[in-house]
């Protein structure tokens, strides 16, 4: 890539807050210029697609994290 290359973040979380448990969460920064077949709504993948995806997302990815917080931590860091 060079300096004038753009990249996006996509980012996600699941939970309902301090309210009903966790929240999950997570980001990932893929290289425009290798787009990976099938990678579009998650919802609509069957788990056998999601998890072949996740394994080439964690490969192909520039960046990636997950990120967890308890009730605790979100009331305390709010």
């Amino acid at each position: 890539m060079n300096q004038l290359s753009i990249l996006i973040c996509g980012v996600d979380e699941a939970g309902r807050g301090p309210l009903a448990g966790p929240v999950s969460a997570a980001a990932v920064i893929l290289d425009p210029a290798n787009p990976i077949p099938g990678l579009n709504d998650s919802k609509k993948l069957s788990e056998k697609q999601r998890d072949k995806l996740a394994l080439l997302i964690r490969e192909r990815a520039l960046a990636w994290a997950v990120a967890y917080a308890s009730v605790e931590e979100i009331d305390r860091l709010n």
